[in-house]
C-alpha cells in the first residue's frame, strides 16, 4: 500500500455474493490491489437501506467513493476511470 492509499478516505462497495456484478467489481478491486470497505448486504442488517438511500435504486453493487460521488452497476471500465480520476491506480 503507498501512503496515498494509506492516509486516503476510503473506498465502500454494497453488494452481494449472489450478485454477478458485485462479484466482478469486487474481484477488480481486488486485482487492482485497492484499500475498500465492503458491505455485504445479506450480512449487514441496514445494508441494502443505506445502499438504496446512496443511489436512490435497488440495484447493486453500490460503490462509493472518496470524493462522495458513486457508481451503480458500474463496468469494469467505469471503476478504472474513476479510480485512475482519485490518483488510486495509475
Amino acid at each position: 500500500m503507498t501512503e496515498t492509499t494509506a492516509t486516503a478516505p476510503r473506498i465502500t462497495m454494497y453488494g452481494a455474493e449472489w450478485c454477478g456484478d458485485c462479484r466482478r467489481s469486487k474481484s477488480l478491486l481486488d486485482r487492482l490491489e485497492v484499500d475498500y470497505d465492503y458491505v455485504d448486504l445479506l450480512l449487514v442488517e441496514d445494508g441494502a437501506d443505506r445502499a438504496r438511500a446512496i443511489s436512490g435504486r435497488t440495484n447493486i453493487p453500490v460503490i462509493v467513493f472518496s470524493d462522495d460521488t458513486h457508481l451503480v452497476e458500474p463496468s469494469d471500465a467505469e471503476v478504472r476511470t474513476k479510480l485512475t480520476q482519485l490518483g488510486r491506480i495509475g
